[in-house]
């Protein structure tokens, strides 16, 4: 068993926030991987703000993250990995025992160990260390020349991914999404590249508004236009496909209009209001509401696909900090209108 003592971004509560010393541990069947930056994802945010996420309360000090890339520093000679490799981390870390897992539907393991969450005590350490330690299979290796602020967002684009997967053949396809943060401006993207005709989006902020575009988006309208809405409404509504992500429960409730007979919706957005939901109109319509979370082999897809170029993040980069800065890094990406995706590196430069 090795040791070493690092430097790392530990949540204890509603904003209390620092860099302090962690020691960690690893055997020889695990690898050690040298931080290079990491995205603040909204999970993130909630338990800068709240000391929670959801259901999720911090219970001990934790350390935070769970989408970062880096460089293995130690790796075990049969896992196929070697040291100076850049690798993307996937934080799932599922049972693999249960019949969920065993069905291929490892997202759902309920006994999902998932870096940077509070769900399970002892709480599961996130990735935003100088170091972390991870199992081989969560390492996805990626070409040196790829930027490591491009694959940082390998995370959220496999989440946009699985939820694509869930609606099935988007060729030909008129989509809607419904919140223009960094996960529905992912997903306008990805839908295109998947064979979507026309991607509309919405949003009540005017900078998401924008970034949709540049992302993509055929259109983008504030949601409490209601001539837009009524339109969207017409002959039983004009998309084949609607994705909520923005988790509002007005948003929610109302992509059940816009969606045609016998469409889709793929919600995401996770909200935490009660949601008056239309349920006569789901049912008459024959829509079909699928949930998405997390994802699957999906993490390793959205890698390659940023290697190569097949999606460009960077415009929701809004901003990068060193972990010093941390807490100003959290504030910025708290403000939806100065902040889409900001990152944190963990060395000085």
């Amino acid at each position: 068993m090795q040791q070493k003592t690092v430097k790392a971004v530990m949540v204890k509560g509603a904003h209390d926030v620092s860099v302090e010393p962690q020691s960690i541990t690893w055997d020889e069947e695990q690898v050690l991987v040298r931080v290079e930056r990491g995205g603040i994802c909204g999970s993130d945010i909630h338990y800068f703000q709240h000391g929670k996420a959801g259901m999720s309360v911090l219970k001990s000090p934790m350390v935070l993250g769970h989408e970062f890339v880096g460089v293995i520093e130690q790796a075990p000679p049969a896992s196929g990995l070697r040291a100076g490799q850049h690798v993307a981390i996937n934080p799932s870390q599922p049972c693999q025992q249960c019949e969920i897992c065993r069905s291929g539907k490892q997202n759902l393991c309920r006994s999902m160990r998932f870096m940077g969450s509070a769900q399970f005590f002892p709480h599961v350490n996130g990735g935003f260390a100088q170091y972390v330690v991870v199992n081989p299979q969560q390492c996805v290796p990626y070409a040196e020349h790829a930027d490591a602020k491009l694959i940082a967002f390998a995370e959220p684009l496999a989440v946009c991914i699985h939820a694509l997967k869930q609606a099935g053949n988007l060729t030909g396809k008129r989509v809607l999404v419904t919140g223009a943060g960094p996960i529905g401006c992912l997903i306008i993207a990805a839908a295109l590249v998947s064979g979507a005709t026309e991607v509309i989006a919405t949003d009540i902020s005017e900078r998401c508004r924008a970034l949709a575009m540049t992302m993509g988006a055929s259109a983008a309208h504030d949601p409490r236009d209601e001539i837009i809405s009524a339109y969207w409404a017409t002959d039983g509504g004009m998309f084949d496909v609607c994705f909520e992500a923005s988790g509002a429960a007005a948003a929610i409730a109302s992509v059940v209009a816009y969606t045609r007979p016998a469409g889709i919706i793929v919600q995401l957005g996770m909200g935490t209001a009660e949601v008056n939901y239309p349920i006569g109109p789901l049912l008459v319509k024959e829509i079909q509401l699928r949930g998405s979370f997390r994802f699957i082999g999906e993490f390793t897809t959205a890698v390659r696909w940023l290697e190569s170029g097949k999606i460009n993040p960077l415009p929701l980069l809004s901003a990068e900090f060193n972990m010093i800065d941390v807490v100003t890094a959290l504030e910025m990406a708290s403000d939806k209108n100065r902040a889409a995706k900001v990152q944190l590196t963990f060395w000085q430069q």
